[in-house]
């Protein structure tokens, strides 16, 4: 996550330097809290949370769970983690429903802090879970306020109450109170109202937004923040919490490239949980924050459930049974490739799904380097086939491949590498189905899978296993895909897990999606 990438490079750097060592002494502690604190500091963490997080991990760190541990690096690591969750709030919280609809949700925050296109954001993901949102159009003071909830409701598909043209004109009071019982009469059961902000704290912003709490009783309060504010998102925060007394933060612009440590205080300072995490301007681009998820984020361990998450949502089962059904049958074929590839586009950028990846944080040039216009590239190759050449690329002779070319604007290089990407992509998928293990080219064998390229007669046989140590402890960590002499790093900083991956493993995703 670009926000908190300055933090994790100078995390991910502390805790290197302990890897090496076997026992850790009361200098090495104190030199890893320093560093630790240099870099919260560094990253605009407000000063009393970067004092209590780190004298909790001193202790915590000299303390017996420590000096115990068969790996004391390791240990320390999962202290400045559970810390570090602790300080993002905990658990996490859900919004919480009226037991009689409608249920109001009420937005507050600064003038651009991303209140409507959050508004936005939320009514489509609720729309998604059943609900029929309405959004009340209660910025009245900012230009064209009105306008653009009108423009992103339409977007995410969302009915909008917006009664007055906004632009200094119209009681964002009244508009509220009657778009509540607009929402009544017409049955929508959550009604999210977007009211006006300021470029500061001001007296008048402070008693609008009290008015209107005060007038529709809303059920929740959330109070949408800049990730990118710095110092000031502290004291923001604080003059909201006094003056509207918000139930939930929303963290926006998590995508921009400030270093964003403030952020993480609201939660520890205001004593409110942060509830969901913007990620982006699409109105995809929305997250429930998990406190634990986004502290594996920022330590470089990964976010594999968020992942799987995204994948389950974007996914048809009955469509993968199918595709499975044909791996195991042998007539996979490009249209099969192109319809998989479209249900990938659905998940969203693949820049974001691979840096949630453990370990990824330690390649960022190569995941910026990572083209995602090559997806469309090869789909343009495959649309410019006729269905008869999809169903069966052996037929695709030169002159085919020329026609191909030109269709998708694109040279016969270019189908040429895609005809050989898909062979080898179908080898691969037909080795998973048939129970084997997948040897990707460049990238050996998937860790964890099995011996590479053994059937079960030759594994009996012992034959193309190589050789095996006679200790017990290596051989189980060889049969594991963990070679005996090599730290794991999946996690990033050996907390169990796969090797992180190398510059030739990108290299190769670049290649199964695009060009060399």
């Amino acid at each position: 996550m670009a926000t908190f990438g300055t933090l994790s490079d100078r995390l991910t750097e502390t805790f290197r330097n302990l890897r090496t060592k076997g026992k850790l002494s009361a200098a090495d502690v104190d030199g890893t809290v320093r560093e630790i604190r240099r870099a919260l500091l560094d990253a605009d963490v407000a000063l009393p949370v970067v004092k209590d997080f780190t004298a909790k991990v001193r202790e915590r760190a000299l303390g017996d769970e420590v000096n115990k541990a068969l790996n004391p690096a390791q240990q320390v690591v999962q202290i400045v983690n559970e810390e570090l969750v602790a300080i993002l709030g905990g658990e996490q919280r859900r919004l919480e429903f009226a037991k009689n609809p409608p249920t109001v949700i009420m937005l507050a925050g600064l003038q651009g802090s991303g209140k409507t296109t959050f508004a936005g954001k939320l009514a489509k993901q609720l729309q998604g879970e059943g609900h029929t949102p309405l959004l009340v159009a209660a910025d009245l003071q900012r230009p064209n306020a009105v306008t653009q909830l009108t423009v992103v409701a339409e977007q995410a598909g969302a009915t909008i109450y917006a009664p007055e043209p906004g632009n200094g004109v119209g009681d964002p009071v009244r508009v509220s109170r009657d778009g509540v019982e607009h929402a009544r009469r017409q049955q929508h059961d959550i009604v999210i109202i977007d009211t006006a902000g300021r470029l500061g704290v001001d007296a008048e912003l402070m008693k609008q937004a009290a008015d209107i709490r005060s007038a529709v009783n809303p059920d929740e309060v959330l109070f949408v923040i800049d990730a990118m504010i710095g110092q000031d998102a502290v004291n923001t925060a604080k003059a909201f919490q006094d003056g509207v007394e918000f139930t939930g933060v929303v963290l926006s612009k998590l995508d921009g490239d400030a270093r964003g440590g403030a952020a993480l205080s609201v939660a520890s300072v205001t004593g409110r949980p942060i509830m969901f995490a913007s990620t982006g301007e699409g109105l995809d681009d929305l997250e429930p924050f998990h406190p634990d998820r986004m502290a594996s984020r920022i330590l470089d361990l990964g976010d594999i459930l968020t992942l799987i998450e995204q994948a389950q949502s974007a996914f048809d089962e009955a469509e993968a049974l199918k595709v499975a059904e044909k791996l195991a049958t042998e007539t996979f074929t490009l249209e099969d490739f192109l319809e998989q590839m479209q249900q990938l586009k659905k998940m969203g950028s693949m820049k974001k799904m691979l840096g949630m990846l453990p370990g990824m944080g330690q390649m960022k040039q190569q995941l910026e380097d990572f083209d995602e216009r090559e997806i469309d590239r090869t789909e343009a190759i495959i649309r410019s086939m006729t269905p008869g050449e999809r169903r069966n690329p052996k037929i695709l002779n030169g002159s085919r491949r020329l026609r191909i070319a030109r269709g998708s604007g694109m040279t016969v290089t270019d189908v040429n590498q895609l005809v050989q990407r898909f062979d080898q992509a179908a080898k691969m998928m037909k080795t998973v189905a048939r129970g084997g293990t997948p040897n990707i080219p460049g990238m050996g064998p998937v860790p964890g899978m099995g011996r590479p390229g053994a059937s079960s007669k030759r594994g009996k046989k012992g034959k193309g296993s190589g050789s095996r140590s006679g200790n017990p402890a290596k051989r189980a960590a060889e049969n594991a895909g963990v070679g005996s002499g090599e730290a794991a790093t999946g996690s990033g900083f050996g907390l169990g897990g796969r090797p992180a991956p190398s510059e030739a493993d990108m290299a190769e995703i670049q290649k199964l999606f695009g060009k060399n």
